[in-house]
């Protein structure tokens, strides 16, 4: 994939919704670059409305790495529209996220991108599922309890939807329908579309500086509507139709008169 690409061709583009990671986001990219070395790659930092010298500290990086490209919210928009944001301004033929917090370790995309590629047109999405997750006793309990309920509700075959890695393809997102909360049910989604999801074990890590700006109360109090939302959404797809195409145009353009 990497060594024929052409000279606009980018094979990876690495999304990084993050407020306030100023200290975990440079080593994290580091780290990016480390591990999508051998592609064509950039990442995308979408800064959502951080406080502190986040923005500062990224135009320095920038300025040393041409990888990097920086997208600001004016206000905080959340997690989900922050990963929306980088996705419309990417331009790889496949999407990859992580969280900007460091728990996730970019190491894995390489495995994703080989299930990706050995499963072909056929795979839409590769998903990590997190082992040995570090969070709170109650938030893993209330993790495990809500990854229960959507897997017995939207039968996707995940254990963990709320993984921050994960890789599809460009024109996969594009078909897909957005809600807050989005990035949390992409398995189903993408299944929705007609489409395969593999699964990658990843070790999760613990965060290094910082606190989670995303509570999982948030996330709690619509997350029961937005199941039953994309429970419907997934009824209604009744049809996935197989395009082929018989014909196409042979008209040229109008050449000028002189």
């Amino acid at each position: 994939m990497t060594k024929n690409a052409g000279v606009n061709e980018i094979d990876v583009s690495v999304v990084i919704p993050a407020k306030n990671e100023r200290d975990n986001l440079p080593p994290l990219l580091d780290e990016i670059a480390e591990a999508l070395k051998d592609y064509r790659f950039e990442a995308i930092v979408v800064d959502d409305g951080s406080t502190d010298d986040s923005l500062e500290v990224l135009r320095r990086y920038a300025l040393e790495h041409g990888f990097l490209r920086l997208i600001h919210h004016k206000r905080s928009g959340g997690q989900s529209c922050s990963v929306r944001t980088g996705l419309l301004h990417a331009r790889g033929i496949y999407i990859a996220t992580i969280d900007g917090d460091g728990q996730n370790n970019p190491i894995y995309y390489r495995e994703m991108l080989e299930a990706m590629e050995k499963g072909g047109a056929r795979v839409g999405l590769a998903a990590g599922q997190r082992l040995g997750r570090k969070a709170s006793l109650f938030k893993r309990y209330a993790s495990k309890a809500a990854n229960k309920l959507r897997g017995a509700i939207l039968k996707d075959n995940t254990r963990d939807s709320g993984c921050g890695l994960k890789l599809l393809r460009r024109d996969v997102f594009l078909k897909l329908p957005y809600f807050d909360s989005w990035h949390r049910f992409l398995p189903a989604l993408v299944i929705r579309e007609g489409y395969e999801v593999v699964h990658v074990d990843v070790v999760d890590r613990e965060r290094e500086h910082g606190v989670s700006k995303y509570g999982i109360f948030d996330r709690a109090l619509v997350g029961v509507l937005d199941l039953f939302g994309v429970w419907w959404l997934r009824r209604r797809r009744k049809v996935i139709p197989e395009v082929v195409m018989v014909t196409d145009s042979d008209v040229s353009p109008a050449k000028e008169d002189h």
